[in-house]
């Protein structure tokens, strides 16, 4: 199976090309570059492969929350390339591609993800690793004020993400005993993107470029950016 990811939600930008589950990825930080930096990562990726975008099977895209404008631009790209190649698109979660990034590459069980939401909020969510290896959502992911998050019924985890280093306190305070660490700098990246997207696509989760739509969390953000 061939699919190309992109994800552009926080102030990394990257795109990741699978191929029958080996992944390539393009990756940078540059806040406010993503709309310059995007489209030649997806083309680099595909030249190294030589393929065009009609030869993909799917494409994926981080869905959000995050950046309103990050979550624009990937949506936007995904979109374009979707209805140019006439492809299916997997919508995959912000949070999600953060937290199975953090639970492949280390040995950690759960991970409690918080994003910087502004206006005095994180955008928050919690995920259990799943055999073999996957991480899977407990509960809901929110939008909240940090000593607000909702704790599911977990032993212990790792929080990753940038919330953390904003409102560390109120997090620390509010998780206790069940927090064993937590890395502020943990970005989502494309790759992760792509190996949900590959399991979505297999679970059926694909949906039509009309339907690949962002995911806000917050309805007045949306709002706001829509009178303008």
């Amino acid at each position: 199976m061939k699919l190309l990811a992109v994800e552009t939600s926080t102030e990394a930008c990257s795109a990741a090309l699978s191929i029958d589950g080996v992944i390539e990825e393009r990756f940078e930080i540059a806040p406010r570059e993503h709309t310059k930096l995007i489209l030649p990562m997806i083309d680099s990726l595909l030249a190294n492969a030589e393929l065009k975008p009609q030869q993909l099977d799917a494409l994926a895209f981080s869905r959000g929350p995050g950046s309103f404008t990050g979550v624009r631009i990937s949506t936007g790209v995904i979109q374009g390339i979707a209805y140019g190649a006439d492809l299916p698109v997997v919508p995959v979660s912000t949070l999600a591609a953060m937290a199975q990034h953090y639970i492949k590459n280390t040995q950690a069980e759960c991970v409690f993800t918080a994003i910087d939401a502004r206006m005095g909020e994180i955008f928050w969510g919690v995920y259990k690793k799943k055999q073999p290896g996957y991480a899977e959502l407990v509960g809901n992911e929110a939008v909240t004020l940090a000593e607000n998050v909702v704790i599911p019924d977990v032993v212990t985890g790792v929080g990753i993400g940038s919330a953390w280093a904003i409102y560390e306190q109120q997090l620390t305070q509010r998780l206790g005993d069940k927090l064993l660490s937590f890395e502020a700098d943990h970005l989502p990246r494309a790759s992760a993107i792509a190996e949900l997207g590959v399991i979505g696509f297999n679970n059926n989760q694909a949906v039509e470029v009309e339907q690949a739509m962002p995911v806000y969390l917050r309805d007045k953000v949306a709002k706001k950016e829509s009178e303008r």
